[in-house]
């Protein structure tokens, strides 16, 4: 299998009915939640509840597991937190951290994704410097994408998604379907050494968030 680096941003995707009709219920929902969040005296409350059952949701993909219970008490003795417990935690700060930058620069920046994995990791690698990352099966060992292996093609890439997740008028759509296609490009360059799929998702939440999505269920 051959190195694959992707095509630079905005791209012409066909977008077939059933799309459409997912995406208005994907709206809806959306709308639902807003709609709720205005009821609740202290909107926070449910932010803080959101934010743990999101990390705990995202993080389980990449089969780091913990309970609610832990998640909780981990908050009140943390001499009690579990290593996954630890990660879970971690992701969420990721998440409440990268809404803090976005929400200061109202702009969402290669700096900003730069600190979310920081977060995650524990580390300040950055982009990748090494060539050899490629994702494989896990059970049968198979090669299933290898991401570009030059540092100058990952900076090359993670500058115009910069510039697309930015750029309205580089590309006329709703944000639903933007935001998959701002997930594809980045978990298909494949920035980091680790922790990839758990920023990539927290993208998805924050750019809904610069878009006015969920803003005003995170605003006092």
């Amino acid at each position: 299998m051959k190195e694959f680096i992707p095509n630079e941003l905005p791209l012409e995707i066909p977008i077939s009915e059933n799309i459409y009709k997912l995406l208005v219920t994907a709206s809806r929902a959306l709308s639902e939640l807003r709609g709720i969040a205005r009821t609740i005296p202290n909107r926070f409350i449910l932010i803080n509840a959101l934010v743990l059952q999101e990390a705990k949701d995202s993080s389980e993909i990449e089969n780091i597991i913990t309970t609610h219970d832990e998640l909780f008490l981990s908050q009140v003795n943390q001499s009690k937190m579990t290593k996954a417990t630890k990660e879970v935690r971690d992701y969420g700060k990721a998440l409440k951290i990268g809404f803090w930058l976005i929400s200061k620069d109202k702009l969402f920046r290669n700096s900003h994704i730069l600190a979310i994995q920081k977060k995650i990791e524990r580390n300040n690698a950055g982009f990748r410097r090494q060539s050899g990352t490629m994702l494989k099966n896990p059970t049968t060992n198979e090669i299933k994408h290898i991401p570009p292996q030059h540092y100058e093609d990952i900076v090359r890439l993670m500058s115009n998604l910069e510039r697309y997740i930015n750029d309205d008028d580089m590309q006329d759509l709703d944000p639903l379907i933007k935001m998959a296609i701002i997930h594809y490009q980045f978990e298909s360059i494949h920035p980091f050494y680790d922790g990839n799929g758990r920023s990539g998702r927290i993208i998805n939440v924050l750019y809904l968030c610069i878009r006015d999505f969920w803003i005003s269920l995170y605003s006092t």
